[in-house]
């Protein structure tokens, strides 16, 4: 009778410990927010892929690009850790010229751990993604402006914003969302990731973990404003460190403009 309690508890916590850790990395969860900018646009963020932390099947993003029928998809960082993981990006990549949108990207700080960042750049660009360093891509409704990575100091919010179109809204995406406390242009919208939503939904986690001053205030998820603007922060898709979450659902954004 003693082992069989050991058994059924150990199941017990099996089985909790796959609903609140594993399964959050496997229920993909598409985050809709709807900004009124009169465009009529829909961007799908797709951010912090983590390939080689990651549960999300090209095939669950596929199903999602083919069900929202996006305007753009934008990449906003982290993609990957190592070289060998290329192998492992490549079929997103694919799936995503696939679809045929417009696909524009960003790199995030782990992005910057690779030897040479710059293949991953040319991975993107062979596979149809522009990759906005610092850039303005100036589409037909909105100034798409592409920030790099401010946690492993490579943005240049200046040369950023030096080929703003007047008239047209701004609309920003970025990796670190920490540079909205630091930046001098306003923008109409912005859009970032890097802190996964926190993860792991632990009180007080990043007044322990430091994650930047933005996320110690509490400001790591969501819809936010400032003074300069509104801001979203997506949780992202794949996991940083440990190939877990807690309570805290994998995600791709519908950005409705």
């Amino acid at each position: 009778m003693y082992v069989t309690w050991i058994v059924i508890g150990l199941c017990l916590l099996l089985a909790v410990f796959y609903l609140t850790a594993v399964l959050p990395t496997r229920w993909l969860k598409v985050e809709r927010v709807r900004i009124p900018l009169g465009t009529g646009l829909k961007i799908l963020q797709i951010s912090d892929l983590h390939v080689e932390r990651n549960r999300i099947r090209p095939s669950a993003l596929a199903a999602v690009i083919q069900r929202e029928h996006p305007n753009f998809i934008c990449l906003t960082g982290d993609y990957l850790d190592k070289d060998s993981s290329f192998v492992l990006l490549a079929p997103f990549l694919k799936m995503i010229q696939s679809t045929q949108v417009p696909a524009y990207a960003v790199l995030g700080n782990h992005d910057y751990f690779l030897p040479q960042p710059s293949k991953l750049k040319r991975l993107l660009n062979e596979f149809g993604i522009t990759v906005l360093v610092n850039q303005t891509a100036r589409l037909d409704k909105i100034n798409l402006v592409g920030i790099d990575d401010f946690d492993s100091d490579h943005s240049d919010e200046a040369a950023a914003f030096q080929a703003v179109e007047k008239g047209k809204p701004i609309v920003v995406m970025t990796h670190d969302p920490t540079i909205t406390l630091y930046m001098k242009q306003r923008f109409d919208y912005l859009f970032a990731g890097h802190l996964h939503g926190k993860q792991f939904n632990i009180p007080f986690l990043f007044q322990l973990k430091n994650m930047g001053p933005l996320a110690a205030s509490g400001v790591y998820k969501g819809v936010h404003q400032n003074e300069l603007g509104t801001f979203y922060i997506s949780k992202g898709v794949g996991q940083s460190g440990y190939n877990f979450r807690f309570l805290v659902r994998s995600e791709v954004t519908v950005h409705e403009l």
